[in-house]
């Protein structure tokens, strides 16, 4: 009779044979495991296993009060409460219910489906089909944490029938009503959904209200559209009162690389034109000998665009193509580069609109001479549309028209040796090569020219180390560099080192300039010191303080100087440098850089403070610039800015944005929100004020209200939202 029973039943049975108290059988071999109290077989050959029964088969687990089987129907009917896993997300809870041997078909009652523990549909009853498809009638569908069967979630789906499809991971509803606290908002009679172990399907993403005074009321609704497994389409119309505007997004994955591109065209009233577009787009791609591709497109019709919709705050565009391969002794790159100016005192035909670039940097290591010889080589082009000679009636401080082409080639020899006392010693000797070509001139200066720079220098460093009976570490590093270059500048106009910055980074370099159509002539002397300290408790700090001593000023043919104002690096003496930073423990962080001739007259400041931990993050900044026409800065700028977010309890976050110029005594920009998050939505309400300035016609508010429902997403990772139910 045995032998006539399937396999899972003749497990079953074998059971009999084993004591009837913790009474287990595994059958691996055989693909199932069952464990119960009790089993027995009744007269009308039925096998029954009753008390804390629990099966396995294929990967499947059921635990149940009892089952039986009987081999006529080859069915096995269950008491519960019962519970079944599908092995990888889904677990099925049940009062009782039917299902044949495999458990892939049959019937349960009361029954309630758990995806990641984070979404669940609840029902009447449930039909499972072939192991793929769960049936579910009068269902009800949410992510809500139920405490008491007494109170409503706060949204629910609920639908005369629900299929989930467990091979497309797809739900879809029939006859549904989308529920807010048990109260009906509306009815759809067809309805599909992700499940939330689907990253990506085709579908409505978190819909979002807006209320512009530019752009009026409105609301956003983004859809998203699966066009295969490694591309895909997000559609985002936007209905407002005083703009129409459709929005697209287009992404794709290829073997060697990806694509992105994100564009929008608009009728609105907000701008000069009645039809309004951007378009944006960006891909990296792996080439064959490790070149990698890159390119980027930036371009708009209307100069205000980007702002009005908030969609960066760039006023000045860049697109680019770049062939670039880094490796440990070679780098080769070359770039085409397109600006497009939006700002209003600049004109795209006389500001340097297509830039080229080819780099190659190679490094050599000669057994006999020792150290490192450095071999580098560029060729440097920028071009402006413009074909005036001579400045117009505009306010570029460029030449109208000209274009420049620059070829460099240097070579350089480093060697570092370690001199007694622990003095860390490098030296550095090589020779450049600078040759100008200039286009329409107009008489600012020579039509080409060229320059042979040499140049020598060496770097000492002794790095001193204390630690404290506090157990605290201090690490006190002097240091002095000697350098010296030949030559002189070129009469060449000054296109690409317009804005030299004086840091830690530069102190010890032999030219400060930000590229090679300057350099910096004659012996200097720069020293400084590094001050760290690295206590025991977590929390470092970091001091550096350093100045360059200079045989003669940096001047150009026409006697004025090379440096600007400032820029601290204008004299035979530079300004004083002073910058630290410090960090604690509990993720509070200070930076700050400033250049001072002396403590009553100083060039620039910036500082930053921050604060990170699992609750904040949140950052405030303060930068000061003297006036320097030089920079195209007639006044002195002082600002203040403040970002953040703090979250306040379980649920709320609070944000904030501020930014004040202190000089015009006015705000630029403020802006708050507040979300609420549980596990099953997200409310987000945001305001932005953007004050009237100089680069801002007017003055524009916005306010935005973004729900989202969780659940139905990828996985939820963050689980510290969820609600907790009360005892």
């Amino acid at each position: 009779m045995i032998r006539r029973f399937p396999r899972l039943a003749a497990i079953l049975i074998a059971l009999i044979s084993l004591p009837t108290s913790g009474m287990a059988q595994d059958a691996s071999a055989l693909g199932a495991l069952l464990v119960a109290d009790e089993v027995y077989i009744t007269g009308d050959d039925k096998l029954v296993a009753e008390g804390n029964v629990e099966a396995v088969y294929q990967g499947q687990r059921l635990k149940a009060k009892s089952i039986t089987y009987d081999r006529s129907t080859e069915m096995l009917s269950i008491e519960g409460p019962m519970t079944l896993n599908d092995g990888q997300s889904t677990l099925v809870l049940a009062d009782s219910g039917e299902l044949d041997r495999n458990m892939a078909n049959g019937i349960l009652r009361g029954a309630r489906v758990v995806f990641d523990d984070q979404l669940q549909m609840a029902a009447h009853r449930m039909d499972r089909v072939n192991g793929r498809y769960t049936q579910l009638y009068k269902a009800a569908v949410t992510s809500c944490r139920i405490c008491n069967d007494d109170h409503a979630p706060l949204w629910q789906i609920r639908a005369r029938r629900i299929i989930h499809d467990q091979h497309e991971r797809q739900i879809y509803f029939h006859d549904a009503q989308f529920r807010v606290l048990d109260v009906p908002v509306f009815y759809l009679p067809r309805l599909r959904l992700p499940d939330p172990t689907l990253e990506r399907a085709t579908g409505f993403l978190i819909p979002s209200l807006i209320n512009s005074s530019d752009l009026g009321f409105g609301v956003r609704v983004p859809y998203f559209i699966k066009l295969g497994d490694h591309r895909d389409l997000t559609v985002t119309p936007l209905l407002a009162t005083k703009s129409t505007t459709l929005a697209l997004r287009y992404r794709q994955a290829f073997v060697n690389g990806d694509i992105e591109i994100n564009t929008a065209i608009s009728d609105d009233e907000a701008g000069e034109r009645s039809t309004r577009g951007y378009l944006f787009a960006e891909g990296k791609f792996n080439l064959p000998r490790d070149f990698r591709l890159a390119f980027d497109l930036e371009t708009v019709n209307d100069d205000e665009y980007l702002d009005d919709y908030g969609i960066t705050a760039k006023n000045r565009l860049d697109s680019e193509i770049s062939v670039t391969r880094a490796r440990r002794d070679e780098f080769i790159r070359g770039a085409v580069t397109h600006f497009k100016t939006l700002r209003r005192r600049e004109s795209n035909a006389t500001f340097p609109t297509v830039v080229g670039n080819i780099e190659y940097e190679k490094r050599f290591f000669p057994k006999r001479l020792g150290g490192e010889l450095r071999l580098f080589a560029e060729a440097h082009s920028h071009y402006r549309s413009s074909d005036l000679r001579f400045d117009g009636p505009d306010f570029d401080r460029f030449a109208d028209g000209r274009d420049v082409t620059r070829f460099t080639s240097s070579l350089d020899w480093h060697r570092s040796w370690i001199l007694p006392q622990g003095i860390h010693t490098r030296f550095q000797t090589g020779v450049a090569f600078d040759k100008f070509l200039i286009n329409q001139a107009g008489g600012t200066s020579r039509s080409q020219a060229s320059e042979i720079t040499p140049s020598a220098s060496v770097v000492f460093r002794m790095p001193l180390i204390k630690k404290t009976s506090n157990n605290a570490t201090h690490i006190i590093e002097p240091m002095l560099q000697l350098a010296w270059a030949g030559g002189s500048n070129p009469d060449v106009p000054n296109d690409e080192s317009t804005r030299v910055d004086f840091d830690e980074g530069n102190l010890l370099s032999l030219s400060r300039f930000t590229a090679p159509d300057r350099r910096e002539r004659g012996a200097s002397l720069a020293y400084g010191i590094n001050w760290t300290r690295i206590a025991p408790k977590g929390w470092t700090s970091t001091l550096t303080f350093g100045q360059v001593i200079r045989n003669e000023r940096q001047l150009e043919i026409d006697g004025t100087t090379s440096f600007t104002d400032a820029s601290g690096l204008q004299g035979k003496a530079s300004d004083f440098l002073l910058a630290g930073q410090i960090k604690l423990k509990n993720g509070v962080s200070f930076t700050a850089r400033s250049i001072f001739e002396d403590f009553s007259n100083v060039t620039k400041t910036e500082a930053r403070a921050g604060w990170i931990n699992g609750k904040a993050n949140i950052g405030a900044s303060y930068i000061w610039l003297q006036a320097d026409p030089a920079e195209e800065r007639n006044s002195d700028v002082s600002e203040w800015e403040f970002d953040g977010s703090y979250r306040i309890s379980r649920h709320w976050t609070g944000s904030a944005e501020w930014r004040y110029d202190v000089v015009a005594d006015r705000n630029v920009r403020a802006g708050v929100g507040v979300t609420y998050t549980n596990e099953c939505v997200e409310i987000e309400l945001a305001a932005l004020r953007r004050f009237r300035t100089s680069t801002n016609r007017e003055a524009t508010t916005d306010i935005s209200l973004t729900v989202g429902l969780r659940g139905f997403s990828f996985k939820t990772e963050d689980k510290s939202y969820v609600r907790k139910c009360r005892k």
